[in-house]
C-alpha cells in the first residue's frame, strides 16, 4: 500500500534472520516493520500513524522489545554481509571510514548543544562506514562534543559489535593524541586525511563516501531533524534508515 512497505523478499529475509516462528498473531510482524519504516521514511509521530497500521501502541512496543533484544544490530550486520556479498566483496569489511555529522534539533525536550564550528544547534551523529558507505556502527552525543573526544566512545562501540574493521579513515578532526589512544586501546589504526589548500574544494579519496550516506539519512524525514527525546532512540533511528536501504540493495 505505502512505498514503504517490504516485498515479499524483503520480508522473507528479514523473518529468516530474526527467526521469527510461525504462530498465529492478531497481527503480523510484516505489519508492524511497515509502519516502523513508514515512521522513518515520512517522519510522523507515532501517535499520527495511519489507521492502515496496528495502534500506534502497538508498533511502538514491538520497536522498544526489538532495540533491547539488539535485532536491529543483527539485522544490519547479516544485510551489510550479504549485499557485500553480491557485489564481489568480502563479507567482512576491514575499512571503515569515520566522520560525524551535525543535525539541527526539531524537539525542544530533547538533550542538545551548539556546534560553533558548524553554528548548528542539535546533536552530532558520530559513524563509521564501509567503503561503500553501509553502516557499521553509530553513536548519538549533542552537538557541541568535540569529534576526538567522541572518537573513543565510538571506538567501544564498534568493538562491542565484533567489528572486523582494523583500518580507520578520518579527516583532521581526529589529530593529535586520539590517534594513539584509539591504537593502544582499541588496536584500530587511524588515518588521517587533510586537505592540501584548504581554500579549495577537494574531494578525498574514500573520505568522500561517509558524506554521501549523511545525504542518505537526510532522504528520511525522521533523520532530517533530530526528533527523539532520547540518544539510544536517535541511534536505532539511523540503524532503521541504513536497513531500509540495504533491504533495496538485496
Amino acid at each position: 500500500m505505502y512505498s514503504t512497505d517490504l516485498t515479499d523478499a524483503q520480508w522473507q529475509f528479514i523473518k529468516k534472520t530474526l527467526q521469527y516462528p510461525n504462530r498465529k498473531r492478531k497481527h503480523c510482524l510484516r505489519t508492524i516493520w511497515n509502519a516502523v519504516l513508514y515512521v522513518v521514511k515520512t517522519g510522523c509521530q507515532w501517535r499520527l500513524l495511519p489507521n492502515d497500521f496496528p495502534k500506534w501502541q502497538l508498533v511502538y512496543y514491538y520497536f522498544r522489545k526489538w532495540i533491547e533484544l539488539e535485532e536491529f544490530d543483527e539485522l544490519l550486520e547479516k544485510l551489510r554481509g550479504k549485499v557485500r556479498v553480491k557485489i564481489g566483496q568480502n563479507a567482512l569489511p576491514s575499512l571503515g571510514i569515520m566522520d560525524s555529522q551535525s543535525v539541527r534539533w526539531g524537539n525542544n525536550r530533547s538533550l542538545n548543544g551548539i556546534d560553533g564550528n558548524k553554528k548548528v544547534k542539535g546533536i552530532k551523529r558520530h559513524a563509521i562506514v564501509d567503503k561503500n558507505g553501509f553502516l557499521i556502527a553509530v553513536m548519538v552525543t549533542v552537538a557541541n562534543i568535540h569529534d576526538g573526544q567522541a572518537a573513543l566512545q565510538l571506538m567501544r562501540v564498534l568493538k562491542n559489535l565484533w567489528s572486523s574493521v582494523k583500518v580507520i579513515i578520518a579527516d583532521g578532526g581526529y589529530r593529535g593524541e586520539i590517534k594513539e589512544q584509539i591504537r593502544k586501546n582499541f588496536d584500530y589504526l587511524l588515518q588521517i586525511t587533510l586537505r592540501t589548500d584548504k581554500n579549495i574544494f577537494q574531494l578525498q579519496p574514500k573520505r568522500w563516501v561517509i558524506e554521501r550516506t549523511f545525504s542518505w539519512f537526510d532522504n528520511d524525514r525522521r533523520l532530517c531533524r533530530q526528533y527523539e527525546l532520547l540518544m539510544e532512540t536517535a541511534e536505532e533511528m539511523v540503524k532503521l534508515s541504513a536497513i531500509k536501504l540495504l533491504l533495496n540493495k538485496i
